[in-house]
């Protein structure tokens, strides 16, 4: 005998909504993570090159709670971060790519943001001097030539992490660590939070951490049957 009818229909239906397959325990962890996301501060990767430091930096800032990343592609070297490095938190991250810095700088300064290059010059500010009650994004130059002059030139400002030792730098991604810390730090001190996702933000991420956190998903939503008209 043929199944079908409407007792199988709302089992299939149940079946094909990732929040029926999430535990509570998970559901709630998704919601903290959530309530905990900024999309007010990020992070531009400025041609970088190594596929560590990549992952690496990605981490940290999934980790903190920064919802983007923003990268600006080294021709020579393709942005492929580190998988092992990286432990899949880029699945959880809005990563943007750009060929170059123009259209990056575009779309931060469209959206209100100031930009602050991270460089060893005379007049650049010291990391602890910023203040990240505003939309701020930190750009982080190649390993070799740090961020180029198309960067220097298009900036609100620069900044550097003073040093205390005989070191006058630090890897790209500790300095990026380095940096998000003393941010979302400097957010729980003077704003008293760091998530400022509005409702409709959140929702949107909620459906999608929802569908990402069932591990069968791809089996699962591969064939889901199209929406009736």
């Amino acid at each position: 005998m043929a199944g079908g009818g409407p007792g199988y229909e709302k089992q299939e239906k149940a079946r094909l909504d990732p929040e029926s397959l999430l535990l509570d325990v998970r559901k709630e962890k998704i919601d903290k993570v959530i309530s905990q996301r900024t999309r007010t501060f990020t992070i531009v990767l400025d041609r970088l090159e190594d596929s560590f430091n990549m992952a690496a930096v990605m981490r940290t800032c999934e980790a903190n709670g920064l919802q983007e990343v923003h990268v600006i592609v080294n021709p020579a070297a393709p942005f492929m971060p580190n998988s092992r490095v990286g432990q899949g938190c880029d699945k959880w991250l809005d990563v943007k790519l750009y060929k170059d810095f123009a259209s990056c700088r575009e779309h931060l300064k469209s959206r209100g943001f100031s930009l602050y290059a991270s460089a060893i010059r005379e007049d650049a500010q010291s990391l602890y001097s910023l203040r990240f009650d505003s939309k701020v994004a930190l750009i982080f130059g190649n390993e070799r030539d740090g961020v180029s002059q198309e960067v220097l030139d298009g900036s609100d400002g620069t900044f550097w992490i003073p040093m205390r030792g005989f070191s006058q730098s630090l890897n790209i991604s500790a300095a990026a660590s380095a940096c998000v810390t003393r941010a979302i730090s400097w957010r729980e001190e003077h704003l008293g939070r760091v998530g400022d996702l509005t409702e409709a933000e959140a929702q949107v991420l909620r459906d999608r951490f929802y569908v990402l956190a069932v591990k069968q998903r791809r089996k699962i939503f591969k064939k889901a049957p199209p929406t009736p008209p």
